[in-house]
């Protein structure tokens, strides 16, 4: 018998049976051919007694004796004679098996709209923070889905047109309460548009800019220009990696990067520099947004995403569990954040410098431009890990989070350098 690769099925020549012999069922487990017809009891112990007669002459050399199967093996099931199965696994690889070649072909670039959706913001608030910086929380309504959508607003250059709208019949009550005021807000304020105390200060930094030579400087509360362009993050809402402390993903300290970056720190600034010139400081710098967009899981929802995370934990990676689960790659969607970065004056028509954008996802760019270049990006801004750029010393170590960055870069085509 010639020699055969280990996947093939043994070659046995035709042979004719004996003259008046009825083939019978053969017993696969068995290593000879039994007949099943009592008719040839007689020649079956002719044949074991060794007394081969004319018959063996006529049929040439003997048929070896038959497999245990006929199946190839390449098509035997896991689950043979004598042999154990794990029913999980062998699904999980069977699934596997037909999603990795279309891997590069579901990690699509995001659908542009041909029209921004309405956006409204609804109120703004001033937060001050842990790391001693202040920002201005807006909230966002829409017309394509009833989820309340945010921008994290650092510095008193960026403002919401839809919310410095005059309403009809409100009064400055009104707006002071839903945030449409410049400046800060302090016990005894009645105008929304004025800030008393501020014009009080900046008159006096004025008059000691006259007395000392010295060229003032005053915040406009409707900047039409920006000193630099400003930064923005287009961050998707992660519970599990914001909240949950989880190592399966870098979005908690992307988001805590972000903010870093676009705020002023007091400790940042010098030790002898007045507060009211910290403040004119802090007024005039760039600062930056973060649009907050409510998709979890890029775009999955957080149920769908805790399966996804179960099935990473059974050996697929974070492109193939979100396939297992009948999902895309990446769900989002970015036409909400190009309508909000609009609104608060980052559009091309108010800001024809651009914006630079804080992202390792070459088609986040396009996608946040829009499909008729609402916003032009200017800038592509690398959001390197904590524990890449300190050797392992700070920031997230993990053997999920590594995978899952592995996995940005090779299936999603990030760019993390």
């Amino acid at each position: 018998m010639p020699d055969l690769p280990s996947h093939a099925s043994p070659y046995f020549s035709p042979q004719s049976p004996p003259d008046g012999e009825v083939e019978g069922e053969i017993s696969l487990n068995s290593t000879a051919a039994p007949r099943s017809n009592p008719a040839e009891s007689s020649e079956e112990t002719h044949y074991e007694s060794g007394q081969e007669s004319s018959t063996e002459n006529e049929r040439g050399t003997a048929t070896p004796a038959l497999p245990g199967s006929f199946l190839s093996p390449a098509f035997t099931p896991p689950s043979t004679p004598g042999g154990t199965m794990n029913p999980a696994s062998v699904l999980h690889q069977t699934q596997l098996s037909g999603l990795r070649h279309r891997v590069a072909t579901t990690t699509k670039a995001p659908k542009l709209l041909d029209q921004l959706p309405s956006v409204e913001c609804i109120v703004r608030a001033r937060i001050p923070t842990t790391s001693g910086t202040e920002m201005f929380l807006h909230l966002y309504h829409n017309d394509i889905d009833n989820k309340e959508h945010l921008a994290i607003v650092f510095g008193n250059t960026i403002r919401s047109r839809s919310l410095d709208r005059v309403k009809p019949g409100e009064t400055e009550l009104d707006r002071m309460i839903r945030g449409a005021y410049v400046g800060k807000l302090h016990p005894g304020r009645i105008s929304s548009w004025y800030d008393e105390k501020a014009e009080a200060a900046a008159a006096a930094a004025a008059a000691s800019s006259q007395t000392t030579g010295e060229k003032g400087t005053t915040a406009s509360a409707h900047p039409t220009q920006f000193a630099q362009a400003p930064l923005v993050r287009i961050h998707s809402e992660c519970y599990t990696g914001e909240t949950a402390w989880s190592a399966r993903c870098d979005c908690g300290e992307q988001l805590d990067e972000a903010a870093r970056l676009m705020s002023l720190p007091e400790e940042a600034l010098p030790e002898n520099l007045a507060h009211a010139d910290a403040e004119t400081l802090a007024a005039n710098s760039p600062g930056g947004v973060i649009v907050y967009l409510r998709q979890e899981g890029r775009g999955i929802g957080l149920g769908e995403k805790l399966k996804a995370y179960n099935l990473q934990d059974l050996g697929s990676d974070t492109v193939e569990a979100n396939l297992l689960l009948r999902h895309p790659a990446d769900a989002r969607s970015y036409g909400l954040a190009t309508a909000i970065l609009v609104d608060l004056g980052l559009g091309v028509d108010a800001n024809p410098e651009g914006i630079r954008l804080l992202t390792n996802n070459p088609d986040k760019i396009r996608a946040v431009e829009g499909a008729n270049r609402e916003v032009v990006v200017k800038d592509r801004v690398s959001m390197v890990p904590l524990a890449w750029r300190t050797g392992g010393k700070k920031g997230i170590n993990s053997t999920e989070v590594e995978g899952y960055l592995r996995t940005k870069i090779a299936k999603m085509g990030h760019m993390i350098k």
